[in-house]
């Protein structure tokens, strides 16, 4: 492009405001309701389905041990740490999503992911199974606060 001619941006259309809001970008409030609604009438049932997603991750855990590392065996791993981290605030845990986030943050490359320090991910594994058995549901517990804080720590270490 010369200085005479410095091009022409065009601006890309946006529909967000459609996709979130509607026509004019308002919510609907009582869209927003019902769906707290429904998320409150099933949190009876939270402590089960997070008891249930943290045998899965156990489960992988103890796959690998079982037949190795392996590419596979660390995918089926970091996509069980990987629900935990998107469930766990939503099952009324905010720390074990921390925890997730922290055990995919040292799992989430899959070259290094071979060479993972696994006593590292066990502790994070053993952490979110220790939150759950005391019901540490947040990092304002003691010894939540201390469990995070050194798990994440020890993940920048590594240079994830």
């Amino acid at each position: 492009m010369s200085q005479q001619n410095p091009g022409q941006v065009i601006p890309a259309p946006t529909n967000l405001r459609l996709k979130v809001g509607g026509r004019f970008g308002a919510i609907d409030p009582s869209a927003i309701a019902k769906a707290e609604a429904a998320l409150k009438s099933l949190s009876g049932n939270f402590s089960q389905w997070l008891a249930d997603e943290v045998v899965k991750l156990d489960a992988a855990r103890q796959t690998v041990r079982a037949q190795g590392v392996s590419p596979e065996t660390m995918e089926t791993l970091y996509l069980r740490a990987h629900d935990l981290k998107g469930l766990g605030t939503t099952y009324e845990f905010p720390l074990i999503t921390r925890i997730g986030a922290s055990l995919c943050r040292l799992i989430d490359d899959k070259d290094k992911r071979l060479t993972v320090s696994m006593p590292l991910v066990d502790a994070h594994i053993d952490a979110i199974k220790a939150a759950v058995r005391d019901d540490i549901k947040t990092d304002e517990h003691p010894v939540g606060k201390i469990l995070i804080e050194e798990l994440e720590r020890k993940v920048i270490e590594t240079g994830a």
